[in-house]
């Protein structure tokens, strides 16, 4: 690893953390929210040339702590000459400075945080981000900024919606955090319940965009993957009797478990049919199916058991030949009912062309080519690529990939799709890009 992808894997890790830490103390969210980014940005063009500190994490908070100051007497001092205009037009009018108080009440607090290092209050920072005070979408955004450390981008690119809405999202959710005066702690148990399906939506996407990365040269990001499996294993430990919360938490670990086989030796992407499964992670096979084996049938079966189950059936064939499509065809059919909607139906085409042929899912697949949702992401002409392939109609096919490889930003995934558009030609069999 390089020094530089070091040092952004060390601000991924723990700015999460300086926020909840700085939140806690003072429960003023967008202000250290703002200092935490000053924070970065300093790490960021101090660090390569001056080296890792040898605790990144107290240097960070002490640096946020420092820009948090700053902000307030700025506003103290603004504060102070309107007071002092108003009532002594003179400018002789007394006034107290209360980023003074501030300060000092900072700098006491900022030794016991120093000396609590190892505390994590992200868990807690999580639930204040799905505050019931924003929109579910609003949630969702600043969730992935504050916890998952997201760019505006890459949310985007998980909402399947322009930068633009995101970055504007995430600013009125910091302000309506601010307006509602959210306190920084774990809620009780029935708000804990209501907050429960963003934050796991949360995790989920987290998690995608870490196996999945939608942009640049890597076609997954280790420690997003990490990250969302870490936060959905307190989470469980928390929760230990709700099952989707099992569910999610089996999901990932089933999926995480194929990440070594997802490339060859050369980088290139190798689709689930293709790959090597004595590669795959047996203990994570095993204890994401020991989790939903414990846990179906004790409550209402929800999207990520159902998904869940769907990998482990992918997990336990020891071929691809030897998949059970029909018994995935009739989850993702659960699955349509209870959370429908188009990459629920993405995949079903997929499944469904295995049961009863690419024509069959290449139907499903028209369904969706008026529905918004999916004008943002490549992975409709990528799924309708390889059908077409399937079905022998390859001019097609090529131009559903060439299609595809244009609206990605992914560089494997682009790589990966103008690769099978050059190879229709030659007889080797089609490959599943939708893994």
């Amino acid at each position: 690893m390089t020094g530089q992808h070091r040092i952004e894997d060390l601000l991924r890790e723990f700015a999460p953390q300086v926020l909840a830490a700085l939140v806690r103390r003072y429960g003023q969210f967008d202000a250290c929210e703002d200092a935490v980014q000053e924070a970065l940005l300093a790490a960021t063009l101090q660090w390569p040339g001056e080296g890792i500190p040898e605790r990144p994490r107290s240097w960070l908070l002490t640096v946020a702590s420092r820009a948090l100051v700053d902000a307030w007497r700025a506003d103290s001092a603004r504060r102070r000459r309107e007071t002092a205009a108003a009532l002594d037009p003179t400018g002789h009018a007394p006034a107290a400075d209360l980023a003074v108080h501030l300060a000092a009440d900072l700098a006491v607090h900022l030794a016991a945080d120093l000396a609590g290092a190892d505390r994590d209050d992200t868990l807690a920072l999580l639930f204040l981000c799905c505050h019931p005070a924003l929109s579910p979408p609003s949630q969702l955004a600043l969730t992935l900024r504050a916890v998952g450390g997201l760019t505006t981008a890459q949310i985007a690119a998980a909402f399947l919606v322009p930068e633009a809405t995101i970055a504007r999202r995430i600013a009125r959710a910091k302000q309506r955090i601010r307006d509602a005066g959210a306190r920084f702690e774990l809620p009780a148990q029935p708000q804990r319940t209501e907050r429960l399906g963003v934050v796991l939506h949360v995790l989920y996407l987290i998690f995608n965009e870490g196996y999945t990365t939608s942009s640049g040269p890597a076609l997954q990001r280790t420690d997003l993957i990490a990250e969302a499996i870490r936060l959905t294993r307190l989470l469980h430990r928390l929760l230990p009797d709700e099952a989707e919360v099992a569910g999610l938490l089996a999901l990932m670990l089933l999926t995480d478990a194929r990440r070594a086989a997802r490339t060859g030796t050369d980088g290139r992407i190798v689709p689930l049919a293709g790959q090597q499964r004595d590669l795959w992670d047996i203990a994570a096979i095993a204890e994401g199916q020991a989790i939903l084996t414990r846990t179906l049938g004790t409550g209402p079966v929800g999207p990520y058991q159902l998904q869940a189950a769907i990998a482990a059936l992918h997990d336990e064939a020891p071929t691809a030949e030897a998949t059970d499509w029909p018994q995935i065809l009739a989850l993702y059919d659960v699955l349509t009912t209870v959370a429908p909607g188009p990459v629920v139906t993405l995949s079903r085409a997929v499944a469904l062309a295995h049961v009863h042929g690419p024509r069959a899912g290449l139907a499903l697949l028209g369904t969706l080519d008026t529905d918004e949702r999916m004008a943002h992401t490549h992975r409709l002409e990528a799924v309708r690529a390889h059908l077409l392939e399937q079905a022998g109609d390859t001019t097609a096919a090529r131009d559903s990939y060439l299609r595809a490889a244009k609206m990605t930003a992914s560089l494997p995934e682009q790589h990966y799709l103008e690769l099978r558009a050059a190879r229709l030609h030659h007889s080797a069999p089609p490959a599943n890009p939708a893994d």
